[in-house]
């Protein structure tokens, strides 16, 4: 008995060939092809999936020059003539094309799909800066330095649908801006290859989106806290200098990155680069991590380091390695010389001659960097250099022209990244890069160019989670209360001080303060922050989310640029004069006012905060103590945050913050959940579910009530004082489980 079949394939009147393919139970794939259907480079290299596992059966209809494919969540309707229509799991039209897909002879595609004029549309990654909703909106998905460092394309629209196209081509996105009614999209080249999601909402089409193209990279639990870039000039003095201010400043950070002065070569972009011989040198008798190296000094200090890249080379040879394909230094030719070459000058007799002088094609192009990893480089920040370059007179070794390659070039730059780290350590990967394209979520951190640290890079930051992109950030402006506001609280933070001096003690009297109680903000909320991080790489659901992503229907939300959630609980203001809170309670975070939602309130603001930061009433928000650095001391104290007055929950997630051993189950669970009924609150904190290596086996306990009277506590039953601490109050309890009311 043949096994039923997840696609249907029909011959179009005029020739081509049209493949129905099951992705998932709300999710169908179109090909449409001039000859047979073949899968895209994003799935033949492993960035995408072609349908996923586990997707139902689908129910296929088949004959009278028509096709239909139905699923429990979709179904896609297909005439002989090239016109599909698109539909939820209820019948409803999502999305139709009424018009035959223009296929020229020469190549590429133009496929026109009607919309609701009415809707919004959302998505694209980093194609602008100037805007989120994408509703009469034209742009290339074209890799560009600083207009488009990331785009994807991938779109939904708020009346449920989501559509990703699987090309690398230059193509061209049009929503709406000169039909409402119409979506167009132009690829320069390949076939048709589109999927189409029906989940209904944002959050399901994100999902679904991320299954398919990979969920958001869950960094090492260091990553989270603070990246510092030394200035271009530093050597390893300087470096341990700068280590050590740190310290002595009592400014908490983890990872400190070297620019390209680190390489004996300036901007050294071949396989051949090694250490600065005079600036950084390792004698050669300190073999790997020694102790006795700058880097062993670092690691003593409790500070990781970060290398800079840039790369022009061609990474296909590894991309077609690894995609199964055998590939060979020099293309096949015949042997010896034409019968007629009476010279036969041997500068001839050695085939097709490629420009490119640095690539080795046997060689991956991470392998170079393993000897830096050996000596304790644990992270690697990829410049826009030359990934978003373009290079129109390219021939790939795969066979493609930068016109099919240029958009691809940075995703498998990336994934070979992340890919060549965790092969060679077993640990996750801290690759952050200003390039990438569909799936930079699974591979990498990005930050948004060399762009600073202002309005516009947040807007950037926010289109990404349109894509399921998670871990962003920017270059930290710190020469304003501002800035440094908006630098702390994102999905990671970093400041670069490559050419200038932005290191935190040269701040002066008024700012080195602002910078360093954000700094120790940041860390204190490293458990809230890293559980948001835990729900991104489970969902897609991004750490940083605009109100319009989780707010869709909200008219104050449409157009919020400078205002986002901060995982679950915490609305930042950045660089707003007004926010814009929804309905409920919040807290002024600065002040402790309760203030109503549903409206725009003016934030009044201390001298020495930069923004806004509103806690949602009912929010429990887990913390750690002060610390200097990620692994400092055992993670052995939890202070649970209450901000009461609403119901709220939150998950404290424990792992070993290095390795992927949490897929695998090694991880520790701890659930808390706030109710509040006529004026009383109820704490349930439960037992920690699980365990991990190096777990500690003691772990204790600190309430923190927010509000302005002293609440009557009870711990299981018992009554317990509190103390008066930073406008709270605290009570230290041991591990749960307790019910606590108040």
């Amino acid at each position: 008995m043949t096994a039923p079949s997840q696609s249907a394939s029909i011959t179009l009147a005029d020739g081509r060939q049209a493949q129905v393919l099951a992705v998932a139970a709300d999710a169908i794939r179109l090909r449409i092809s001039r000859r047979a259907t073949a899968p895209s480079a994003l799935v033949r290299y492993g960035v995408v999936t072609e349908a996923l596992e586990g997707t139902p059966t689908p129910t296929v209809e088949h004959g009278g020059g028509r096709l239909a494919l139905r699923l429990p969540g979709a179904a896609l309707e297909l005439g002989a003539d090239g016109c599909w229509t698109f539909r939820d799991g209820s019948g409803r039209v999502l999305l139709a094309c009424h018009q035959a897909a223009e296929m020229p002879v020469d190549g590429g595609w133009s496929l026109p799909i009607t919309i609701d004029p009415a809707e919004t549309i959302q998505g694209l990654g980093d194609v602008t800066r100037d805007r989120l909703h994408k509703r009469g909106f034209k742009t290339a998905i074209w890799v560009r330095n600083v207009a488009s460092y990331v785009p994807v394309p991938f779109l939904m629209g708020s009346t449920g649908w989501g559509l990703f196209i699987d090309s690398t081509w230059r193509m061209a996105v049009d929503a709406g801006s000169e039909r409402a009614d119409l979506l167009r999209i132009g690829v320069r080249g390949g076939d048709i290859d589109v999927v189409l999601f029906a989940g209904g909402g944002f959050r399901a089409n994100l999902d679904r989106f991320t299954a398919l193209s990979g969920r958001p990279a869950l960094l090492p639990l260091w990553a989270y806290g603070l990246t510092f870039v030394c200035n271009e000039q530093a050597d390893a003095r300087e470096l341990l200098s700068d280590c050590l201010n740190m310290r002595r400043e009592g400014i908490p950070c983890d990872l400190i990155g070297l620019e390209p002065g680190w390489m004996s070569q300036h901007y050294d972009y071949s396989v051949d680069k090694k250490w600065h011989p005079d600036r950084f040198r390792i004698p050669g008798w300190l073999s790997g991590k020694s102790p006795a190296s700058f880097v062993g000094a670092m690691d003593r200090l409790g500070f990781k380091l970060s290398l800079w890249l840039c790369c022009d080379y061609d990474l296909t040879w590894e991309a077609e390695r690894r995609a199964g394909v055998a590939t060979s230094a020099r293309p096949s030719q015949p042997d010896g010389f034409h019968p007629d070459d009476f010279e036969q000058d041997q500068h001839f007799g050695h085939g097709p001659c490629r420009l490119d002088k640095i690539t080795k094609p046997q060689e991956p192009w991470f392998e170079h960097l393993k000897k830096f990893v050996d000596q304790g480089a644990v992270a690697f920040k990829l410049d826009g250099a030359l990934q978003v370059n373009e290079h129109p007179d390219r021939l790939y070794g795969n066979g493609m022209s930068d016109e099919e390659a240029h958009n691809l070039y940075p995703i498998i730059y990336n994934q070979q990244m992340h890919d060549g780290y965790v092969a060679h350590t077993r640990r996750r990967a801290m690759i952050y890069s200003s390039g990438g394209y569909t799936g930079i979520q699974r591979f990498s951190a990005t930050w948004a160019g060399d762009t600073g640290g202002g309005p516009k890079p947040l807007a950037s930051m926010l289109n990404h989670a349109f894509v399921g992109h998670s871990n962003v950030s920017c270059d930290m402006d710190v020469f304003t209360v501002q800035g440094i506001h908006f630098g702390f609280l994102q999905s990671w933070a970093q400041v670069n001080s490559w050419a200038y001096w932005r290191h935190p003690w040269l701040l002066g009297e008024t700012l080195k303060p602002v910078f360093t109680a954000y700094a120790k903000l940041r860390y204190r909320l490293l458990p809230y922050l890293y559980a948001a991080a835990h729900e991104a790489s489970a969902s897609g659901w991004p750490m940083m989310r605009p109100m319009s992503l989780v707010h869709p229907d909200a008219p104050a939300a449409a157009e919020r640029l400078t205002q986002y959630y901060l995982g679950g609980d915490l609305i930042a203001g950045a660089f707003a004069e007004r926010i814009w809170l929804p309905e409920g309670r919040w807290y002024d975070r600065w002040s402790g006012a309760l203030v109503e939602g549903g409206r725009e309130v003016v934030p009044q603001l201390p001298a020495d905060r930069g923004g806004a930061l509103f806690v949602r009433a009912g929010a429990v928000i887990p913390c750690w103590p002060p610390m200097d650095h990620v692994g400092q001391r055992p993670l052995d104290h939890v202070i649970i945050e209450v901000w009461p007055g609403g119901d709220g929950a939150a998950t404290i997630h424990e792992d070993d913050g290095e390795t992927h051993a949490w897929r695998d189950g090694q991880q520790a669970l701890t659930r808390v959940a706030l109710s509040h009924r006529d004026g009383r609150h109820r704490l349930e904190i439960g037992a920690r579910t699980g365990s991990f290596p190096g777990m500690p086996a003691v772990r204790r306990l600190t309430l923190h009530l927010r509000g302005a009277a002293r609440p009557a506590l009870k711990v299981d039953g018992r009554s317990v004082d509190l103390r008066a601490v930073d406008g709270a109050w605290e009570a230290d309890l041991s591990d749960g489980p307790h019910t606590i009311e108040f």
